[in-house]
């Protein structure tokens, strides 16, 4: 089981490295280590195990996160109107396209990488549309597919998306967001 002690923080080199594709079809060694990102978050998310565990909150964990740069990542979490859940394992993903309309979360963007205390307005497209190998956390199979996500789950995409770029929030951190329809609802991601 993946604990916090696990999270790489900021100023370790992995996080600044722009991760590598994965090979498909996934090897066993890549499928458990999704399987346990995923794990961590959803144990993030159950309030007897942040207890126990003293896990952070989080909606998504990338793999540089866990100290291996491997362009793959999961998140589990509901849209900002808690109508649908976006839960996915990606592999290999591409944005192809960003609305030019842009939103942020007007709580601040967090990251289990970075220090607890820190958050910033971060500026995000309002819609994207990635390219993705979804796997199949039971099974193992992935699937490439076309995601369109808009709001916060398109904001936790982009999130870690970046980190597969070596990119982290506070690098995009804005003191303010003029004229930008902010989206109400947020944790770390």
């Amino acid at each position: 089981m993946l604990l916090m002690k696990d999270i790489i923080l900021d100023g370790h080199p992995t996080l600044r490295q722009r991760a590598k594709e994965v090979n498909l079809p996934l090897s066993k060694e890549d499928l458990d280590t999704l399987r346990q990102m995923m794990d961590l978050v959803e144990n993030s998310q159950n309030d007897e195990m942040v207890e126990k565990y003293k896990f952070r909150p989080s909606v998504g964990l990338a793999a540089p996160q866990i100290n291996q740069s491997k362009k793959m990542f999961v998140m589990k979490t509901a849209d900002e109107n808690f109508k649908n859940l976006h839960k996915y394992a990606v592999v290999n993903p591409k944005i192809i396209s960003f609305s030019e309309e842009k939103t942020y979360l007007s709580g601040g963007e967090g990251c289990l990488s970075v220090d607890e205390e820190i958050t910033g307005l971060v500026e995000r497209s309002k819609r994207i549309k990635a390219r993705v190998n979804l796997v199949d956390l039971e099974t193992g199979e992935t699937t490439q597919v076309i995601l369109k996500l808009n709001g916060f789950p398109g904001v936790v995409f982009q999130h870690e998306y970046d980190h597969l770029l070596g990119v982290l929030f506070v690098d995009k951190m804005k003191e303010y967001l003029p004229d930008i329809e902010p989206i109400e609802f947020g944790v770390n991601a």
